[in-house]
């Protein structure tokens, strides 16, 4: 496991395991000591800091921070929501701020510049809304293991939530704070270990995507080496009024670098893509499927289910995307092919996709993103790929992967038609289900980062831009 993340009840487990060894406040100090040293890194003013205490272990952390703070010459107000009782720990750093000259307040002060503002009010154990009336901050805003308001888990909010720039997140990684809306109000994270003994880690619920998840299949081409060894990629799709969506995942495979690269089409009008030639375009209704990665359903409409079921027969390997998942939702026989077929398929949906499989809203899906995906990822026997910010990839064994790359340039139509082509890619140059969805999810993240980074978005970034920059991405990770 190359970023683990750990999930609440994990965490908890672990810090009880590591007390039992400990004096009485030794994580509270380690972590306020970890988060004071990157709290000074992001002063850049020479303006007071303002702190916010909870009411539990989260708030004695921002206490400890407060204290090492003021101890290194920073001023600091802080804003105490002191609960009925308070561990040992807590009531000594509550002291420690005091002897410090710590200033205490019951209201934040209008109408001061902060240099920096701590969150220390709720942490993982936040279960309600967060009724403390909080001016919007222009500084930087630090939050302890999650910004207040945040699920640890499933990266959902509460009202009132805490929208840091930055987090220290203490002992491990949570997977809350990478999908859903972890990522807009996480900021940057920085995981604090806190010195925890290696062996009372468990095996983490999930992991982030690296490059070094799936670069084991990475490798520089040979000069003696022709097209055949790199698969034929068929996109099959591009219906009447929809041939954009095929045209893209053609693209995307193309850019990629399959082999040869076609279009079966179920529009039949549809022979040629002038900007690429490269692209072959057949009939879909003749199309041999026969030694061919497929990736069905970009631009198909609901008119080939016969198509679809073939496709999901043949022993090819396969990506599943767009309308041809509202197929699968529709027809429960054709999940049931998917989930026995001898080649694991990979399944691309978007949250609203993804509910119509499971049979419930988007809404459902989205409050637990990464519960959804594990459900479906078991009843289709699929590696599944839940699109959205901090995207969720699931095998059917219930392994969990959160990719970290990407940004809202992607929320762009056909976009995840360029995903699907770049899937179909990798497996069609050899990668098993797994690293290739991980692989892809990683690289097409990557890309949209990278013109971002180019000055071309977020807003306005098209998916057409997208398979050269995953060029560029795919030969600088070789």
């Amino acid at each position: 496991m190359h970023h683990p993340l750990y999930s609440v009840t994990q965490i908890r487990a672990i810090e009880h395991a590591a007390l039992a060894s400990l004096p009485s406040g030794a994580l509270m100090q380690r972590a306020g000591a970890a988060a004071a040293q990157w709290a000074l890194e992001l002063i850049s003013e020479v303006l007071p800091v303002l702190v916010l205490a909870g009411p539990g272990n989260n708030g004695g952390d921002a206490l400890e921070v407060a204290a090492n703070l003021r101890d290194a010459g920073v001023a600091v107000t802080v804003l105490h929501r002191a609960g009925a009782t308070q561990s040992s720990g807590t009531a000594a750093a509550l002291e420690r701020c005091q002897m410090e000259g710590v200033t205490f307040v019951d209201a934040v002060p209008a109408g001061v510049p902060w240099a920096l503002v701590v969150d220390g009010l709720f942490g993982i154990g936040v279960t309600r809304a967060i009724t403390l009336a909080l001016p919007p901050f222009t500084c930087p805003v630090l939050a302890l293991d999650v910004p207040s308001g945040l699920d640890g888990d499933t990266g959902t909010v509460v009202d009132g939530a805490v929208r840091a720039s930055h987090t220290i997140t203490f002992i491990g990684d949570k997977p809350g704070l990478h999908t859903g809306d972890g990522r807009d109000y996480a900021g940057i994270v920085r995981v604090a270990s806190l010195d925890i003994d290696p062996a009372l880690l468990p095996v983490p619920d999930a992991e982030l995507v690296t490059p070094a998840a799936f670069g084991a299949q990475l490798a520089p081409r040979r000069q003696n080496s022709h097209k055949g060894e790199f698969g034929d990629v068929a996109i099959i799709g591009g219906a009447d009024g929809m041939a954009g969506a095929a045209i893209l995942a053609a693209r995307a495979a193309l850019y990629s670098g399959a082999g040869r690269v076609f279009v079966a089409a179920l529009d039949t009008r549809l022979s040629l893509d002038a900007m690429h030639p490269e692209i072959m375009f057949r009939a879909a209704a003749s199309f041999a499927l026969a030694g061919r990665t497929l990736v069905v359903g970009p631009g198909m409409g609901d008119g080939a289910r016969g198509l679809l079921a073939r496709a999901i027969a043949s022993d090819s390997p396969l990506v599943l995307d767009a309308d041809a998942l509202n197929a699968l939702a529709a027809e429960p026989g054709l999940q049931d092919a998917v989930r026995t077929r001898t080649r694991m398929a990979i399944l691309t949906p978007h949250p609203l996709e993804a509910a119509r499989l499971l049979g419930v809203t988007a809404k459902v899906v989205q409050a637990d993103r990464l519960a959804a995906a594990r459900e479906l990822a078991a009843r289709c026997g699929a590696v599944v790929v839940l699109k959205g910010s901090g995207t969720v990839i699931a095998q059917p064994d219930g392994r969990i992967a959160i990719n970290p790359t990407g940004n809202a340039g992607l929320a762009t139509g056909g976009a995840g038609d360029v995903l699907s082509g770049l899937s179909g890619t990798l497996l069609a140059q050899g990668w098993d289900a797994w690293p290739a969805a991980l692989g892809a999810v990683w690289i097409h993240g990557a890309a949209a980062d990278r013109l971002v980074g180019q000055g071309s978005g977020p807003i306005g970034l098209t998916a057409g831009e997208l398979p050269a920059a995953i060029r560029a991405v795919l030969n600088s990770l070789v």
